[in-house]
């Protein structure tokens, strides 16, 4: 990719964490971060500020407290830390708003607010992911579709800038291949494991620099277990219990730190 003509401001990387940037920015502002660690730390820092209140906010306050206010300074208080944002700030002073309200509403008895939360649906790279997975199954019993059981980590990293975890003990990797993906090859590994069956690791750039703890979903009869760090994602497909594949991400993700 060429290199970033317009250099990343301040203003930038307020826009980032409010989600204000066009596609191609963001492209560039996370190449930015990647090469300024303490950037990222700060950036990272107010993303996790931002979603939490935004969370705070989805579940609704459940009681008109002085504890409730607080908690929202609290929130506040973080997103303000060394600077003024203004877009996160708009968001804290909503939730003070809305702490103060039901402590206006307390006096006429409790508020009774039963909203419909739908859950987050997976990003776009556990599809691909499932699919990659499955297509190496078919690849898998094709004679005339030799499997790559040799790999070198530093190489994968070199060509694809994805960093490829440790695997546990036990965990024979049976083929590794690259799929084309938005933002440059991806990597999908066949792995045979001693508690989970077949497994697949799926990594790709998604053009977005994030931190994802894991989260295991079920789609297709197929589960899979996804996370990110920085501007790599990744995601354990298979047909194992969603709590067990998670529990394996864990471990994974942990190996990259």
């Amino acid at each position: 990719m060429t290199q970033t003509i317009d250099p990343v401001a301040e203003t930038d990387l307020d826009a980032y964490v409010d989600n204000q940037l066009d596609t191609v920015r963001r492209i560039e502002v996370a190449r930015y971060l990647s090469q300024h660690p303490e950037k990222a730390a700060r950036v990272m820092a107010d993303l996790q500020s931002r979603d939490e209140l935004q969370l705070a906010l989805a579940a609704g306050f459940v009681s008109g407290s002085p504890g409730t206010t607080e908690a929202a300074r609290r929130l506040e208080r973080a997103l303000a830390r060394d600077r003024m944002w203004g877009g996160l700030q708009r968001i804290a002073a909503v939730g003070i708003l809305v702490a103060l309200g039901w402590l206006a509403h307390a006096g006429f008895g409790p508020l009774t607010v039963s909203p419909v939360v739908a859950s987050t649906p997976p990003p776009a790279f556990v599809s691909d992911a499932i699919m990659a997975h499955k297509t190496s199954s078919v690849r898998a019993a094709m004679t005339s579709q030799p499997q790559t059981r040799n790999y070198d980590p530093a190489e994968i990293r070199a060509a694809t800038a994805i960093v490829i975890p440790t695997m546990p003990e036990r965990w024979l990797v049976r083929d590794v291949q690259l799929f084309p993906s938005n933002f440059g090859p991806s990597v999908e590994m066949e792995i045979g494991t001693d508690s989970l069956g077949p497994v697949s690791l799926f990594a790709v750039r998604p053009g977005t620099f994030d931190v994802v703890k894991p989260k295991a979903v079920r789609l297709d009869n197929t589960s899979a277990a996804y996370f990110q760090i920085g501007d790599v994602a990744y995601a354990l497909v298979s047909d194992a219990a969603t709590a067990d594949l998670q529990e394996a991400a864990n471990r994974l993700a942990k190996t990259l730190y």
